[in-house]
């Protein structure tokens, strides 16, 4: 039989499982490689129409990145644009200087505190994002969850170098009333803008993107080959932290935090990363082939967007900082009160 055109395309896919919500033919699971990946449940009926298609990130060649920016930030009087970012309404780097989140951060914890931010003022009901799974009997260590309190929002912090899918969670945004953050990796935010065109619904209740900086993905793989080096074979990785932070380091000398079974004893082992193999980004280890063909480094479709400070001025703060892209009018209100306060330590650029 010859093979189903989204069966030879569908590698390209970021693997966000977002057109399952417009294609019930199409569902979405981990595969070998422990990539997540879109699959066509019944072939003989499944048809690769416009619909499907202008929702898969990978061959909508009508809305790019840069379409889809425009549309949202363009019409923005106080925006600017740069061909490498995007658009943009302010450009800082800092860090939280109030509470913990800095501290209980990869970098500067601007992120989890922008959440707080929006869910303390009212702004959203909840926050989509990534936490450890709270199935302690799965093999998948995190999964998108929604947050509605900020003790739930503080503990989604940190970044996570694991495999995730959108479909559930966006599931249980259709069912429920009210208005949501979401933080993503480019295609992810792209995917849910793309979704947002389709359906009223998720335009109604995706009230805020907060872009991640992201240069490939990685497979579950990557976790377990981090953890097999010290000991925790696959399948006996029970916790992961890929962000640890080691006092008197430069910011991008951090350490893994690994949390498994080792001879039947459970054990926590925490390592160096350059210590490790496969922590060197550019030789891409374990990432999908989807990275490669993606050039929105910037998140140029989020609301905000957070980085790494990995800059010359800021590397040797063992602490963290964020570069901070701002293309939101009410983001951008609630940072520029945030400094006057001194809960900001912001630098403008």
């Amino acid at each position: 039989m010859k093979k189903n055109k989204f069966e030879e395309i569908k590698v390209y896919s970021e693997g966000s499982g977002v057109v399952t919500l417009i294609e019930p033919n199409l569902s979405v699971g981990l595969n070998k490689f422990g990539l997540y990946e879109e699959s066509i449940a019944n072939d003989e009926t499944f048809n690769l129409n416009d619909k499907v298609e202008s929702l898969l990130t990978f061959t909508n060649i009508n809305c790019n990145e840069k379409s889809i920016a425009e549309e949202l930030f363009n019409s923005d009087v106080s925006s600017s644009y740069d061909e490498r970012i995007g658009y943009y309404r302010s450009l800082y780097v800092g860090h939280v200087a109030e509470g913990e989140y800095r501290k209980n951060a990869s970098s500067g914890g601007v992120g989890t505190w922008i959440l707080k931010e929006l869910l303390e003022s009212g702004e959203v009901d909840g926050v989509i994002h990534v936490k450890e799974n709270p199935d302690k009997n799965s093999a998948i260590l995190f999964k998108y969850q929604i947050s509605s309190s900020i003790d739930e929002v503080l503990a989604g912090a940190k970044t996570k170098y694991y495999p995730v899918e959108l479909s559930e969670v966006l599931r249980l945004v259709k069912e429920e009333n009210g208005r949501f953050a979401v933080v993503g990796i480019p295609s992810f935010i792209k995917a849910i803008r793309l979704l947002c065109k389709q359906d009223k619904i998720f335009s109604e209740r995706i009230a805020f993107t907060i872009g991640l900086i992201c240069g490939h993905q990685k497979s579950s793989k990557f976790a377990d080959f981090m953890a097999w080096q010290v000991g925790i074979k696959p399948g006996d990785l029970k916790s992961i932290d890929f962000r640890h932070k080691l006092d008197n380091s430069p910011a991008d000398k951090y350490a893994i935090r690994m949390v498994g079974f080792v001879d039947g004893e459970l054990k926590t082992i925490i390592k160096p990363k350059d210590d490790l193999l496969g922590q060197n980004w550019g030789l891409g280890y374990f990432k999908p082939v989807a990275s490669d063909y993606t050039d929105d480094v910037f998140n140029e479709t989020a609301d905000l967007v957070i980085g790494d400070a990995w800059l010359r001025e800021y590397a040797d703060d063992p602490l963290g900082n964020n570069v901070v892209i701002v293309r939101n009018d009410t983001i951008d209100k609630l940072i520029t009160n945030a400094i006057l306060k001194s809960k900001l330590h912001f630098k403008k650029k």
